[in-house]
């Protein structure tokens, strides 16, 4: 029998606590913190895609997971300028200020390597490949533990 009365909302929170696990494992063990690092850094990585990109990983993404990327979308504005590795963390260190001291470079590359452990590698491929080539390089994929450039 379900916790929640329908499996759909157990089975989204426990893959969400799958996630932040995995989160916590790089930023220490406070869950409010790595839901917000996993919020900021999957809103600054959306507004960056071109809309049909950002639909498509909006689609791979848990339930619930995919709830907070959602959030205060406007995909009129799609996509964001982003010149640089260096913009995009500033930008999440900027919203990640109202928390407790998390190094936005480290909350970056964290967040893109659950995406790339749960999300498919196609997508994290177009993902990628979408985003400028010095941000491409603190990508982290599934198989590996090297940041990846995908130029190469």
């Amino acid at each position: 029998m379900s916790a929640n009365g329908l499996e759909v909302f157990d089975k989204t929170l426990e893959t969400t606590h799958i996630w932040l696990k995995e989160i916590m494992a790089d930023i220490g063990p406070d869950r409010q913190v790595a839901w917000k690092v996993l919020s900021v850094v999957l809103h600054k990585l959306r507004d960056r895609l071109p809309l049909g990109l950002a639909a498509h990983l909006g689609s791979q993404l848990p339930l619930l997971i995919r709830g907070v990327y959602y959030d205060q979308f406007e995909p009129g504005k799609l996509p964001t300028e982003c010149n640089s590795r260096e913009e995009f963390v500033a930008e999440v260190a900027e919203w990640l200020a109202d928390t407790r001291p998390v190094d936005p470079d480290l909350a970056v590359r964290t967040v893109f390597k659950v995406l790339s452990n749960h999300v498919s590698e196609g997508q994290i491929a177009k993902v990628r490949e979408a985003l400028p080539k010095s941000l491409r390089q603190s990508w982290i994929t599934a198989d590996e533990r090297e940041p990846v450039d995908s130029d190469a």
